[in-house]
């Protein structure tokens, strides 16, 4: 590969480092720019980056991690415990961490929570409750020069300590990086970076091919054939599930046996064959499978229609039951399709719906957030965290931004249970456990992922997208 790398994405926008953000095309930015204490290695699973080890006490609460020793940010000031201290502590504020219609997300886990640095190169949090998977929060917690990082035009100018550094931009254009040759993990074998905003899928597949950029990423694998043989190509998926949320609230999703005859009624191959041309993955719980504790791609997503009349004639719905849908114009970008698609799907079991259109998102998404839906309504779910998932989204003790009235006692417990768990297998376990529980008494509708296709230039057999769908530019060949 060259050394002047040109990047294609469908979107380029520097946001604030700290925000709580789960799309990939921020993320590859925020990840070439910034550290925080751990990062996300191939399997999506944390490996070290500016911290090289840490330990958890027993209770789950106690937090302590060791630096690497020579830490530096871009502009050259030190990256030390002191540093590491504020950045965390930034998380900790109301006006941080903020997200679509949710805002301190961060303040959710780290609120209380007491941050120390006892030597230049340790760092330790005490949280209030116990959080063993606290790793989950801290990936996004990126450091930044406390003498910097809240200052006018910082957005405009970042200044991070990772593989690569800021140079300039043509806002919502175009971001130039240049290489840091002195980052902990080395030096890389690019030069430079060069961003482009390239919102069509073909369009960027087409520079690939001509030779006019070396990467792309989230492109449509409609346009994969038209990638040269010297192009190395790689699908995957986005982790983001779409969705719908019900509204287990009030209404005949508050029955169990309605919620579980709806996923039986869908045959989600079909949806994305119709909906998506193919391009995507079939979801078969309420996170994807490469998430911790999820099942492996269950065998039994196969429709059953007669189970699903069955459910609602025992609900009280063997006439046949009317839901209103809420449906947002975009983000997905397919919600409309996707609701006449599954309108066609339900038909058959006696199950018709009045769809309610909503064109303003943010609208949409404070309408969600407050409550107010009707009985379904069309969503995506992430971040790539299942105890995020479960706590921000399930537990209807904490009754998050986007639970809708679904209360499981069991899968709180277990909740409860793996935030104790200091060991990360034991752990695993349960999240499983939740998993396979959610599959039976599910709290949504879930339906698929998008499929996508990343092209670099040259034969990189071995080159892979990282599994949570962001594209890493510290592994480019």
């Amino acid at each position: 590969m060259t050394s002047t790398v040109t990047i294609l994405q469908s979107r380029i926008e520097l946001v604030d480092p700290q925000d709580c953000t789960d799309n990939s095309d921020t993320l590859a930015l925020l990840e070439a720019l910034f550290d925080a204490l751990v990062r996300r290695g191939p399997d999506g699973r944390f490996i070290p980056a500016l911290a090289e080890s840490w330990t958890l006490a027993e209770d789950a609460c106690r937090w302590t991690f060791r630096l690497r020793p020579g830490l530096r940010f871009h502009d050259g000031s030190p990256l030390d415990a002191d540093a590491m201290k504020y950045s965390i502590e930034r998380m900790q504020r109301p006006d941080i961490g903020a997200t679509l219609g949710a805002p301190a997300v961060w303040g959710q886990y780290l609120g209380g929570a007491r941050i120390a640095a006892p030597d230049p190169l340790t760092v330790t949090i005490e949280t209030v409750e116990p959080t063993a998977d606290l790793l989950d929060i801290l990936v996004s917690g990126y450091a930044l020069p406390p003498h910097l990082a809240d200052s006018p035009g910082f957005l405009q100018h970042p200044v991070g300590s990772g593989a690569f550094r800021f140079e300039g931009a043509e806002p919502e254009r175009e971001i130039r990086m240049a290489a840091n040759p002195d980052w902990w993990g080395g030096a890389r074998p690019q030069d430079h970076l060069i961003w482009h905003c390239v919102p069509l899928s073909e369009a960027r597949a087409e520079a690939v091919t001509t030779g006019r950029a070396q990467v792309a990423t989230r492109l449509s694998p409609a346009d994969t054939p038209q990638l040269g043989q010297a192009i190395t190509h790689h699908d995957y998926f986005d982790p983001t599930a779409i969705i719908y949320l019900l509204n287990a609230a009030s209404g005949p999703f508050s029955d169990p046996r309605v919620r579980r005859a709806i996923t039986l009624a869908v045959d989600r191959p079909a949806l994305i064959a119709d909906v998506l041309g193919g391009a995507g993955t079939p979801l078969g719980g309420f996170v994807s499978n490469v998430h911790v504790g999820a099942a492996p791609q269950p065998q039994d997503l196969e429709p059953d229609p007669a189970t699903a009349r069955t459910l609602l004639a025992e609900a009280g719905y063997g006439d046949g039951l009317v839901l209103g849908v809420d449906c947002p114009t975009r983000l997905p970008d397919e919600a409309q399709a996707l609701t006449n698609a599954l309108a066609r799907q339900l038909a058959p079991i006696g199950v018709s719906l009045i769809v309610h259109t909503t064109e303003d998102r943010v609208a949409y998404a404070e309408q969600i957030r407050d409550k107010k839906i009707h009985d379904m309504c069309v969503f995506d779910s992430s971040p790539m965290s299942t105890f995020r998932v479960l706590y921000e989204k399930i537990d209807s003790r904490v009754r998050g931004s986007w639970w809708e009235g679904y209360r499981n006692d069991a899968v709180e417990s277990l909740l409860d249970h793996s935030r104790r768990t200091v060991d990360p297998a034991a752990r695993e376990d349960i999240h499983r456990q939740s998993y396979m529980a959610l599959r039976q008494d599910p709290p949504w509708l879930p339906l698929y992922h998008h499929r996508f296709t990343a092209a670099i230039a040259g034969d990189h057999p071995k080159w892979r997208m990282r599994a949570d769908g962001v594209l890493d530019v510290t592994t480019l060949p």
